[in-house]
């Protein structure tokens, strides 16, 4: 059974936020924010890729695994952006029942 988790998500997007100021010597994720944008964009287009292999390789744990990872990497990257999970699962709504091929022409008008 699925779990409804968006306080697990608020609670981290939190944690994210509040590693901006953290020690980058005892955080990673503050490693990540003290060496800007390029690293975390850097590890997330890597995770994007390992999450892209472990799809092929048609590995259930392991999709998972890297899906997480890259799950919490755009997630650091949008508290970078201080851009809270919610907009994401808003514009995701918003897209709900609309053709694919229907929005993406509505973006390129």
């Amino acid at each position: 059974e699925i779990e409804p988790n968006y306080n697990f998500l608020d609670n981290l997007y939190h944690t994210l936020l509040d590693r901006k100021s953290a020690n980058p010597k005892s955080s990673y994720v503050a490693s990540l924010y003290h060496k800007g944008e390029n690293s975390i964009l850097k590890k997330v287009v890597e995770e994007a890729g390992e999450f892209s292999f472990a799809i092929k390789d048609d590995n259930k744990n392991d999709i998972i695994y890297e899906a997480a990872d890259l799950l919490f990497h755009s997630l650091v990257a949008l508290a970078y952006k201080n851009i809270h999970p919610e907009a994401i699962l808003n514009e995701l709504k918003r897209r709900e029942g609309i053709s694919g091929i229907e929005e993406k022409n509505s973006r390129d008008s």
